[in-house]
C-alpha cells in the first residue's frame, strides 16, 4: 500500500467506484471548473470572454459552497471524479498533494508569457510550492491586518499604529484610558485561531524537525503566546468568543472595542455599518516583535489548480492562465471585491494607494504560510482551545503550551511513522 493511499484513509475517505467523466462532443472540449461561495457566482462573464477568445473550448461551472466542498473534493477523488480545474482554499493544497492529485504546474509556468513569479506576493506564492514542486496559481488573497478607531488612538496621543509590539501593547493601555467605562483596545474572539497564530509565525516555526513535531515550548512560540495571553490577563481584550458579540460594527462604532484584527472583507463592512464615526477608522500591518522587523501576517486566499486526471489539461491551464492575467484580475477585483495576487494589479487598479487597502498591500509583502502538511486545520483548532483554555485563566501559559505540544504530536504520529517508512527507517 503506498504512502499517499494510507494518507488518504488516514483522511477518512472511502474509495468509491471508478466514475468516468462525461464525453464532450469530437470537436469540443468541455472543462468542468468548480468556484466556491461568492467566486462561483460571479466569476461567469470571464468564463464567456475566456470562451469567446477560446473556440472549441467550453466551461461548466459548478458552484460550490465553501461549508461541504471539502469533502466533496475528497470524496471525488475517491470515486476518480474530480474536475479539470478547481479553486482550492490554500490550506487544502498540501492534503491534496499528498493523495497525488494535483497537476505539477511549474512547467506550465516555465513556459507562459502571462503567469509571471515575480509579479505575485512571495509568501502567497509560497503556500502552494510543496516540496518543491508548484501545485496551484494563487488566484485572490487575504490576510488578517488591524483595523482600528483613528479618532481614539489618536486622542491616546498616537496618530499611527506603532510598528512594534512594545509600542502597540503602550497604545492600548493609552486608549483605555481615553475609552468609555468597560472598553477594551482590542477584541481577539477567543474562538479564531487566527490571532495567535499569526503572533506565534512572528518569532518561530509552528512546527519543528521537518514538520513532524510541534515548537510551541520554543523560546520563540512561548514569547508570543505570552503577549496574547497578557493582553487577555491585563484587561486590554475580553474573554470573549466572536459569538458573544451581537453586533461587531455597532460594538467598535460606539467604542466599546477600539481595534481588532480581521480580513479584507471588513473593508465593505466598515464603511457600511460605522454609522457614528463613518470617517474615524484606520487599517494598519500587525507590528513586528522588534524594531526594524516588520510584522508578519499569515497567507490567505484562493488558488487554482488543475487536477492530475483531468483528461484536459493543456485547455485546463489556459482557462488558469486566463484567469490570472492583470486585465482579468482587474475585473475579477471589480466583481468580487476580492484582493489579487499580483502586485502590478495593486498598482493599475489603484488598490495600492486606497487609504483602507493599502495596509493589506503591506502586509501582503510579509506574510508566511501555515504549515503545508494535511493536518494543519487540525493544528489550528488545537491552536485555538489552548490559547482560549489560556486566555480564559483556565490554563497557565506552561500547561497550555505543554498540552498544545503534546496533542500536536498526537495529531503527527501517523506523518512521522509515514514519512520514517518513505525514507526506510
Amino acid at each position: 500500500m503506498t504512502v499517499r493511499l494510507l494518507l488518504l484513509l488516514g483522511l477518512g475517505v472511502a474509495l468509491g467506484p471508478l466514475a468516468g467523466c462525461a464525453e464532450a462532443d469530437a470537436d469540443e472540449v468541455v472543462l468542468e471548473f468548480w468556484a466556491m461561495g461568492a467566486e462561483g457566482e460571479k466569476v461567469q462573464p470571464l468564463i464567456e470572454r475566456f470562451e469567446a477568445e477560446h473556440p472549441g473550448i467550453r466551461v461548466e461551472v459548478q458552484q460550490q459552497p465553501w461549508t461541504s466542498v471539502h469533502e466533496k473534493l475528497l470524496t471525488a477523488f475517491a470515486g476518480r471524479s474530480t474536475p479539470d480545474v478547481s479553486q482550492f482554499g490554500n490550506t487544502w493544497v498540501a492534503e491534496m498533494e499528498a493523495l497525488g492529485a494535483l497537476e505539477d504546474l511549474g512547467p506550465y509556468v516555465r513556459q507562459s508569457a502571462g503567469v509571471d513569479e515575480a509579479d505575485y506576493f512571495p509568501g502567497v506564492w509560497d503556500t502552494n510550492v510543496i516540496d518543491g514542486t508548484l501545485r496551484g496559481v494563487p488566484w485572490y488573497v487575504d490576510t488578517r491586518i488591524l483595523f482600528y478607531r483613528t479618532d481614539l488612538f489618536a486622542e491616546a496621543g498616537y496618530a499611527e499604529m506603532p510598528d512594534t509590539w512594545d509600542g502597540w501593547l503602550e497604545a492600548m493601555r493609552a486608549v483605555q484610558a481615553v475609552q468609555p467605562d468597560g472598553g477594551y483596545p482590542i477584541l481577539l474572539p477567543v474562538n479564531e485561531f487566527e490571532p495567535p497564530l499569526i503572533l506565534g509565525l512572528n518569532t518561530a516555526d509552528v512546527l519543528r524537525d521537518g514538520d513532524r513535531y510541534g515548537n510551541f515550548r520554543s523560546d520563540g512560540f512561548r514569547r508570543a503566546f505570552t503577549f496574547y495571553v497578557d493582553l487577555f490577563r491585563e484587561g486590554l481584550a475580553p474573554a470573549t468568543s466572536g459569538t458573544e458579540i451581537s453586533n461587531l460594527y455597532q460594538e467598535i462604532d460606539r467604542g466599546r472595542f477600539a481595534s481588532t484584527i480581521t480580513g479584507p472583507w471588513n473593508i465593505g463592512e466598515f464603511q457600511r455599518r460605522l454609522t457614528e464615526h463613518p470617517d474615524d477608522w484606520g487599517t494598519a500591518p500587525i507590528p513586528g516583535p522588534d524594531p526594524g522587523t516588520p510584522g508578519v501576517s499569515v497567507a490567505g486566499g484562493a488558488s487554482l489548480v488543475i487536477f492530475e486526471r483531468s483528461p484536459h489539461k493543456a485547455e485546463a491551464w489556459l482557462l488558469v492562465e486566463f484567469l490570472s492575467r492583470p486585465d482579468i484580475q482587474a475585473e475579477f477585483n471589480a466583481l468580487t471585491g476580492d484582493l489579487p495576487p499580483r502586485a502590478s494589479v495593486w498598482e493599475t487598479t489603484g488598490l495600492a494607494s486606497d487609504p483602507y487597502a493599502r495596509a493589506f498591500f503591506e502586509q501582503l509583502a510579509h506574510v508566511r504560510p501555515t504549515p503545508k502538511i494535511p493536518e494543519q486545520e487540525r493544528i489550528a483548532q488545537t491552536i485555538r482551545q489552548y490559547a482560549e483554555a489560556a486566555a480564559r485563566g483556565q490554563r497557565t501559559i506552561d500547561e497550555a503550551l505543554a498540552a498544545l505540544d503534546a496533542d500536536v504530536d498526537r495529531a503527527l504520529e501517523k506523518r512521522r511513522w509515514l514519512l520514517d517508512r518513505e525514507v526506510g527507517r
